[in-house]
């Protein structure tokens, strides 16, 4: 069992920052992995972007403006959002995906063995 917390969501203008935090706890979180994912408004939720072992991956759209790293002795991820835009507005999850599934794994929505509640991000013109 894993849960997952979200935090760091708001209403922000474009052009600003957020970086949202993901905390993870449980006694098999160390056996999952976490990557980052959002839910526009009307539309299905979509990988964003992750950070683990080194290992980076981001959707094109958000590629040289958001930030995925981690804490480990903290259990937490971050996910950095710079110059934000409208587009960017949608509910953003960190997901937990099983370690032994691999690094393809984390970036497929279906692939995800829990989510967190989920954090707000609306971003205004």
């Amino acid at each position: 069992q894993v849960e997952l917390v979200e935090s760091g969501g708001g209403l922000v203008q474009a052009g600003a920052s957020l970086r949202l935090s993901c905390a993870a706890s449980g006694r098999s979180v160390k056996d999952y992995r976490v990557g980052w994912f959002r839910q526009p408004p009307g539309k299905e939720r979509e990988f964003v972007g992750v950070w683990v072992d080194d290992y980076t991956y981001y959707r094109e759209s958000v590629k040289g403006r958001f930030i995925a790293s981690g804490d480990n002795s903290k259990n937490t991820k971050y996910l950095q959002m710079n110059h934000l835009t409208p587009e960017d507005t949608a509910v953003y999850f960190c997901g937990a995906i099983s370690k032994y599934k691999g690094y393809y794994a984390l970036r497929q929505r279906h692939e995800v063995d829990y989510w967190g509640q989920g954090t707000q991000v609306t971003v205004s013109s």
